[in-house]
This record gives C-alpha cells, sequence and structure tokens, in this order.
C-alpha cells in the first residue's frame, strides 16, 4: 500500500489556516485543481459522514466522505467513494501543525491507498505532486499577506 505525504510552511497561524481547511466544501477556494465541490444531502460543511462531490478542471468527478474531523488536533481525514484513479481503501489526511519559532503553519498531506503494483509509482507521484503540491501551493496563495 503506497503511503504518501506532502507538507508545507504556510505563512499564516495554524487557527487561521485550520479555519479554511476544515471547510469540507471549501476546495474550489484554495485549490486550483478543484472547479467546483457540492456536497450531497444537507450536511453541514464540517459533519463526519458528509459526501462532497468534486468536479475537477478536466471534468473528472471525484466523490468523497468525511471520515473524520478534530478540531483540537486540526486534523481532518477523508476517504475517497468514486473516482478515475484506480485506486481502492484511499483514505487521506490534512493536518495544521504551529510553528512555535514563526508564529506559521506547517501543512502535512498524506494518504494512504491501495492499488495494483503496476501503478503505484505513477499514483504515488500523482497524488504528491499534481494533488497534494498543488493543493498546498494554492492554500499558500490563498493565506498569503501579499496575496
Amino acid at each position: 500500500m503506497p503511503d504518501v505525504l506532502a507538507s508545507a510552511v504556510v505563512p499564516a497561524d495554524p487557527d487561521t489556516v485550520w479555519r479554511v481547511v476544515r471547510d469540507f466544501d471549501g476546495l474550489p477556494t484554495w485549490h486550483p485543481a478543484i472547479s467546483v465541490s457540492e456536497l450531497e444531502g444537507d450536511p453541514r460543511t464540517d459533519q463526519v459522514g458528509a459526501v462532497r462531490r468534486l468536479t475537477l478542471g478536466d471534468g473528472g468527478i471525484v466523490r468523497e466522505s468525511l471520515v473524520a474531523r478534530d478540531d483540537r488536533e486540526r486534523r481532518l481525514t477523508y476517504a475517497i467513494l468514486e473516482c478515475p484513479f484506480p485506486v481502492r481503501d484511499y483514505r487521506s489526511t490534512i493536518r495544521v501543525h504551529p510553528v512555535t519559532s514563526t508564529g506559521e503553519s506547517f501543512v502535512a498531506w498524506s494518504v494512504l491507498f491501495d492499488c495494483d503494483l503496476a501503478d503505484a509509482e505513477r499514483l504515488s507521484a500523482l497524488f504528491a505532486e499534481d494533488v497534494f503540491g498543488s493543493g498546498l501551493s494554492g492554500l499558500i496563495a490563498h493565506l498569503s499577506p501579499t496575496a
């Protein structure tokens, strides 16, 4: 099972970053690869069990379920229900940590998933760079004081 991690220092305090990240329906405001997010049914954006339907920039659809959210630990975990990628048992966590020396935030975004061995390297790179890497860059741009 591939285990992928991407991280970045975000130039904003952890509470500010967490307010953005914890909004399960808010990805289009900061992730450049997400065009639209729609919650299915009528859940709150922070309700465990909520399902979001994401439309990617290329028109692909990803459905994800909020598995866990911990405001004290600033941690959000979600699972993919449907996607155009050949993955199984995809569970991803994004966590916001304080950088105590600067007042900024350290954001770690990780995933553990299963796939065919032949797809593991390609999918690991895709998630690390195109999903998490671009998402973290978008988060930095969204929260940057100079943006």
